[in-house]
């Protein structure tokens, strides 16, 4: 079952690529079709899963290359699953809207997405850590396409400093797995035991803080969120991110314990200072794609800081906050394709008065908004009190700053909706612009339900979630 979640949308973008289409529509709608299948596929796979039962679940493990002891080795575990679900809900509706927006060469940008979801996929699945790494790298063949071919007037530039800053984390990630594996005499992370060198924590470490990102890695987040198309941006904030998030989690923090306990203050003061940083460029950022992305880049560091405080709470939280983060980013940088496509433009100054007349615009994006921004209720609210609880036996002081940067993140959120929504009509805003089509409903409104239910159940997730984590220091 495993195998078959990374297949089918591998297979699915080479049967795009490959089948000599006649029209424009036809890529689209068979992408699309594959990705619902995909979708469909986890559904059945979550329906027959055991969450009474520790351990991999629909695991195959066929050996490689026996000299070296790598094998193909894939399973789900609880809180894999969920890592899953996000990526193939998102990508679905990443696919959708591309289709329905219509991008030029079809065939070639949606089978590219396709790929991408089957990539993250194997991240999320691999339990060999050269397999790891074969996807890993896997990611960044479709991201550096989609971003330098499909993206903005600045693409060349941000696919420059994307790729520069992921390839130096991967080489050094590269050169961590290599004397892992070959000092615990196996790949295989339930063969591999806990490492004891803080080196190797340390390579595998700066590729996630890289992928994440993590302050001060973050070099290459605005151009490339900025210069993406909306539905690229929204796979690289919502579930791409995650991957380096899900680094820490299975590998970084429960192989390399001690490096852990001599590593976590400083890891905790560059996500602090991340967070805050984001948090405050975000209030002052003067376009929709920057609000979302110095956002993105706040609440990664405040994932981060979950996930560092190694404890039951704090990790159930970081877990649970990279679910709803995915969503939020991913239904955020959609909304603000939707409004980019009104107006021609994503600049704050030039927006404003669009909940007139746009019912379902509005209500949409302040549901989104509301939910980012933390209210009691709200999933989003379960995640981050999670977070500073866990964190909060780490010492005070860090739920101090973990507080005040959820503060600026309702301030920020808040600017963003009455920016758009609210204030004078702007200029760039015509009369005549429409209200969110059925296609872009049915696209961006799955996102936002789903964020719903998690926040009259947000427990679905965090009572399965981290058997890996007994006995960290």
């Amino acid at each position: 079952m495993t195998t078959a979640l990374i297949l089918v949308p591998v297979g699915g973008a080479l049967w795009v690529w490959i089948t000599p289409w006649k029209n424009t529509r036809g890529p689209g709608g068979l992408a699309l079709l594959i990705a619902l299948v995909e979708l469909a596929l986890w559904v059945g796979t979550a329906a027959n899963f055991d969450f009474g039962r520790s351990g991999l679940q629909f695991q195959t493990d066929t050996v490689w290359f026996e000299d070296l002891g790598v094998s193909y080795h894939v399973g789900l575990q609880d809180f894999t699953l969920w890592l899953v679900g996000l990526t193939v809900l998102v990508s679905a509706a990443a696919i959708g809207y591309g289709f329905w927006v219509g991008r030029e060469r079809p065939g070639a940008y949606l089978g590219l997405l396709l790929f991408l979801e089957g990539a993250v996929i194997g991240v999320f699945t691999a339990q060999d850590l050269l397999v790891f790494y074969v996807f890993w790298e896997a990611m960044l063949i479709p991201l550096y396409v989609l971003i330098g071919v499909w993206g903005g007037p600045g693409r060349l530039g941000a696919t420059f400093k994307f790729v520069a800053y992921t390839m130096a984390g991967s080489l050094l990630m590269l050169v961590a797995i290599i004397a892992a594996g070959l000092s615990a005499g196996s790949f295989d992370l339930a063969e591999a035991g806990r490492h004891q060198s803080v080196w190797i924590f340390l390579g595998f470490a700066a590729a996630f803080a890289i992928k994440a990102p993590l302050w001060p890695f973050h070099g290459w987040l605005p151009d490339a969120y900025r210069e993406s198309t909306p539905e690229v941006a929204g796979m690289l904030s919502g579930v791409v991110s995650k991957a380096a998030a899900y680094g820490f989690l299975a590998i970084a923090i429960p192989q390399f314990p001690g490096a852990v306990s001599d590593w976590r203050v400083p890891i905790l003061v560059l996500a602090s200072i991340g967070l805050v940083y984001g948090s405050l460029l975000a209030f002052r950022a003067p376009d929709l794609r920057g609000v979302i992305a110095y956002s993105s880049l706040a609440q990664m560091n405040l994932i981060v800081i979950g996930l560092f405080a190694t404890n039951a709470s704090g990790n159930d939280g970081a877990l649970l906050q990279m679910v709803n983060h995915g969503l939020i980013s991913a239904a955020l940088f959609l909304l603000a394709g939707a409004v980019e496509r009104r107006t021609a433009t994503g600049q704050l100054g030039l927006l404003g008065g669009m909940a007139r007349g746009r019912p379902v615009l509005a209500t949409v994006l302040i549901t989104t908004g509301v939910i980012a921004l933390a209210v009691p209720g709200s999933t989003a609210f379960a995640g981050e009190f999670l977070i500073l609880n866990g964190i909060f036996a780490q010492g005070w002081g860090w739920a101090v700053v973990g507080a005040v940067a959820i503060v600026l993140a309702a301030m920020y959120m808040l600017r963003l909706i009455s920016a758009v929504l609210h204030e004078d009509v702007g200029s760039a805003v015509p009369v005549e612009a429409l209200d969110l089509r059925p296609a872009e409903i049915g696209v961006i409104v799955p996102l936002v339900a789903v964020l719903l239910f998690l926040s009259f159940w947000p427990a679905v997730i965090t009572d399965h979630a981290l058997q890996l984590f007994g006995g960290l220091p």
